[in-house]
């Protein structure tokens, strides 16, 4: 059975082709009805949605560790409820992640196949989750409650199960489909899965095969990388399957501090099929005619990844092992009527909350059909914010599979009453302005470009989610962390991301939410170190502090070797950004002394360069308590700082790029250390994953360098770095995502940089240019034209803004307020005049 998309009347049918048992039998009128209202205005393209692959990411490039993690299913918009397949592990897959891996798992633990729970390299499925990230790095983030639809019998427990071998399914991709809002699988046992879903609930189709076995597996102590625990009833009078998970764990295997639990999941699931019978099992019980299981599956014991290890040697902690859990099965008689319909809603608060959610927004009258249809247009809405006239088909589908990969995250958290559990562990209310609460926000990597976005896309939305901070901060002792999982503080990554996300929301016009409030808590978490700033707990992945070693900060003026971040020089280029994003915010509130104040902090890092680092070049280099400077200094290495090397955080300075070529030499000796750093000596490109000497696109300490040829007048070279990134990472396949995807920042650097524009300053809603991919774009006041875009014509010729002609390779934000036109001419040689006089560059701030 192949996939098939089709278009008709600009909408996107499924056609399955005949004669297999899991034929997909609901109206393709669906979709092409949503058509109908939607007219083109010029040549925009009328139905983005039709150019939605959710497959495209999902395959690692080298092998299946290095996929963007993104996860085909059934999700609205920033939706609570991600609905769609966990993987597991096959024997051969397990094999390779041992040979390519220093750490690895046997199977006696339960490792997920990926971050989000979908790989393409895999093979089997052991249920379709509830509750699943976009894009982590990191193993452990939700996996909530995946339900298998099985049709053998139940012979052991299903915690006893190596690999889950016998609780799983096989499929083909040839037997799965996937759109905007819907997700559809055929299994190997037979059972054809639909889904789709609404905001905080979800609706599934599963059709059985005749005269079988039809059996609903809830595995609800199942979370990603495990939990503390659970417990689940069936209820046969309302014919309603209930039950929770208290889970966490985010990172666990990198460290002891988070394997731990911070929210706990709260579900209803109602059937229109009546159950017959039912089973349930705890640890390695089973236990038939049962209604109740309860028991976590842990979150395993022994060393992890951070700990002392000789080569080959098994890394187990924050892992769970094989023997821990429960869950409950169901039955039904399919002899006449094969479908079965699920319909299920969750909260964070309660399962009479979930029960509420689920009355709310599904009809116990709504079908299927009607729901899918309701997601789908979602999420028409919500990619049709960016209109595009393009006739290069391959770029549309890349370009909005980045978009819709880009509204993901933060999603919303709090119920239909308006109730959310916060990282007070207490029960909260939404109040005043703020519609909803958001959660999931993956700060080191969505403060650079993917909440900008979100800001330009739906300034309300952004607003809720910067509230959404503020909440958690008051509720976590007035912490801003790093990165949030649900209802608690992980410490993961570096730096202190909130402060620049905040200072972005304002300076994009997302400022619905209470700005003072939050300006005055992060002024304080800015100037008044704590004592989790003063200690080493969880650090260094999961440091507690939101500033840590501020009281080095304010006495040293960087932060040094001997500190309690993750690491001294790379944390202190992440503060002078924090800083230099709360300067910008703090102008706009008329806080000139505390602004001002900022500003020379944000030039701090002037104090980690060693002209003297190596031989005949100087880097960014760690320094020592005592000043002296950190020995053993590698400009390549890949370890030495957070996830990159010296000579990829060289050029992390998005406001100072001008400050920076001084110390470097001039332009000329700029432009020659970024020639040498994206290209080999024999003139190749180093653009991915190569080693830590040149520049790798895919992660966040380097997304900003081909942006900073433009301090050095040769914006040529940025444009032609960008086109070549975008022509070499980014395709629309399976494997057209560079590295994971991380909540949607990747993907959302793509669309900025497609789109000719991007937000490069920390809390400045300023942005440089490149050549544009399409003919014409419109976000927001923005309108982009290009009428000779091609792949050949990379270089910009001539720019006029407004009708006036422009040789400024940015504009300010006044575009956020008022209308701007932006008209390219795009040729296929560089034009090396335009942007380089020193008036035309971006604005640097360089404090002394």
């Amino acid at each position: 059975m192949n996939r098939i998309n089709l278009k008709l009347s600009g909408a996107l049918l499924l056609l399955i082709t005949s004669g297999c048992s899991w034929q997909n039998n609901q109206s393709d009128k669906t979709n092409t009805d949503l058509a109908k209202n939607s007219v083109a205005s010029e040549n925009w393209v009328a139905n983005p949605v039709d150019y939605v692959d959710p497959f495209i990411g999902t395959e690692g490039v080298n092998n299946h560790r290095q996929a963007a993690n993104v996860v085909p299913g059934a999700v609205v918009p920033y939706g609570m409820l991600n609905f769609g397949p966990e993987h597991v592990y096959s024997a051969d897959m397990l094999a390779e992640s041992k040979r390519s891996q220093r750490w690895v798992v046997d199977e006696k633990r339960r490792i997920p196949v990926s971050a989000g729970g979908y790989n393409y390299g895999a093979t089997r499925v052991k249920g379709f989750s509830l509750t699943r990230l976009s894009g982590t790095g990191c193993l452990g983030a939700s996996g909530d409650i995946p339900i298998l639809p099985f049709t053998n019998a139940v012979k052991h427990s299903p915690d006893t199960d190596d690999l889950d071998a016998y609780y799983s399914a096989g499929f083909s991709h040839q037997n799965e489909t996937a759109i905007p809002g819907y997700y559809q699988v055929g299994l190997d046992n037979g059972v054809n899965v639909e889904l789709a879903a609404t905001t905080r609930t979800g609706i599934a189709q599963f059709r059985f095969p005749k005269n079988k076995s039809a059996k609903l597996l809830f595995r609800t102590s199942y979370s990603q990388l495990g939990s503390e625990k659970a417990q689940t009833q069936v209820d046969l009078d309302k014919n309603e399957i209930s039950g929770s998970v208290t889970s966490g764990n985010f990172c666990g295997y990198l460290g002891q501090y988070n394997q731990r639990s911070y929210y706990t999941l709260h579900f209803v699931a109602k059937l229109d099929k009546k159950i017959m019978a039912t089973g349930a099992w705890e640890d390695d019980a089973v236990k038939k005619g049962k209604v109740v299981a309860k028991g976590g599956m842990g979150y395993g014991k022994g060393p992890t990844m951070l700990d002392p290890a000789e080569e080959g040697q098994l890394n187990t902690g924050g892992v769970p092992e094989l023997g821990k859990g429960s869950g409950v099965w169901v039955e039904f008689e399919t002899e006449e009527q094969q479908k079965v319909v699920l319909r299920v809603g969750i909260s964070y608060v309660s399962v009479e909350n979930a029960r509420k959610n689920l009355q709310a927004e599904q009809q116990a009258s709504s079908s299927f059909n009607t729901i899918r249809q309701s997601a789908y247009q979602q999420w028409h809405t919500a990619l049709s914010k960016v209109q595009v006239e393009s006739n290069n088909q391959e770029k549309l589908k890349t370009f909005y599979t980045a978009l819709y990969h880009s509204q993901f995250h933060p999603n919303i958290f709090s119920d239909v009453n308006g109730e959310y559990w916060g990282f007070d562990q207490k029960k909260h209310q939404v109040t005043g302005k703020q519609t909803n609460q958001y959660a999931n926000f993956s700060g080191w990597d969505v403060y650079r470009s993917q909440l900008q976005l979100v800001s330009l896309l739906d300034k309300k939305r952004a607003s809720d989610i910067a509230q959404s901070l503020f909440n958690q901060a008051k509720q976590n002792n007035g912490v801003w962390d790093r990165w949030t999982h649900n209802s608690g503080a992980t410490g993961v990554m570096s730096g202190d991301p909130a402060t620049i996300a905040i200072a972005n929301f304002v300076a994009f016009g997302a400022n619905d939410f209470d700005v003072n409030g939050a300006y005055q808590s992060l002024w304080q978490a800015a100037t008044e170190p704590t004592s989790l700033d003063l200690s080493d707990v969880g650090c260094p992945v999961f440091c507690r502090g939101q500033r840590p070693s501020l009281d080095q900060w304010l006495k040293l003026n960087y932060i040094s070797a001997q500190s309690n971040s993750w690491e001294g020089a790379s944390e202190t280029l992440e503060q002078v950004s924090a800083d230099f994003a709360l300067a910008q915010l703090a102008k706009r509130l008329h806080k000139e002394d505390e602004s001002n104040a900022l500003l020379k902090r944000s030039g701090y890092w002037k104090n980690l360069f060693n002209p003297n680092a190596t031989e005949s070049l100087g880097y960014i280099q760690a320094r020592n308590k005592d000043g002296s400077w950190k020995d053993k200094f590698d400009p390549f290495s890949e370890s030495l700082f957070v996830e990159g090397s010296p000579a990829q955080y060289l050029w992390m300075l998005p406001f100072d790029g001008q400050g920076l070529s001084q110390l470097l030499g001039g332009d000329d000796l700029m432009v020659k250390r970024l020639d040498e750093h994206f290209h080999k000596e024999d003139g190749s490109w180093v653009l991915f994953r190569d080693s830590g000497q040149y520049a790798d696109v895919s992660n966040q300490p380097s997304i900003v360098s081909p942006w900073m040829y433009l301090f050095a007048g040769r914006a040529d070279k940025t444009q032609q770095t960008i086109r070549a990134t975008i022509e070499q990472l980014w395709n629309n396949s399976t494997k057209g995502i560079p590295g994971q995807d991380d909540a949607g920042q990747m993907s959302s650097w793509y669309v900025f940089s497609s789109m000719g524009i991007y937000p490069l300053y920390p809390g400045k809603a300023d942005l440089v240019l490149t050549s544009p991919l399409f003919k014409q774009v419109k976000i927001g006041n923005l309108t982009i034209k290009a009428e000779n875009a091609s792949a050949e014509n990379q270089y910009i010729q001539s720019l006029t803004v407004n009708g006036k002609p422009s040789n400024q390779s940015w504009i300010n934000e006044s575009y956020i307020n008022q209308p701007m036109t932006l008209e390219f001419d795009l040729g296929n040689t560089p034009q090396q005049s335009w942007g380089q006089g020193l008036q035309d560059r971006p604005p640097s701030y360089s404090i002394n």
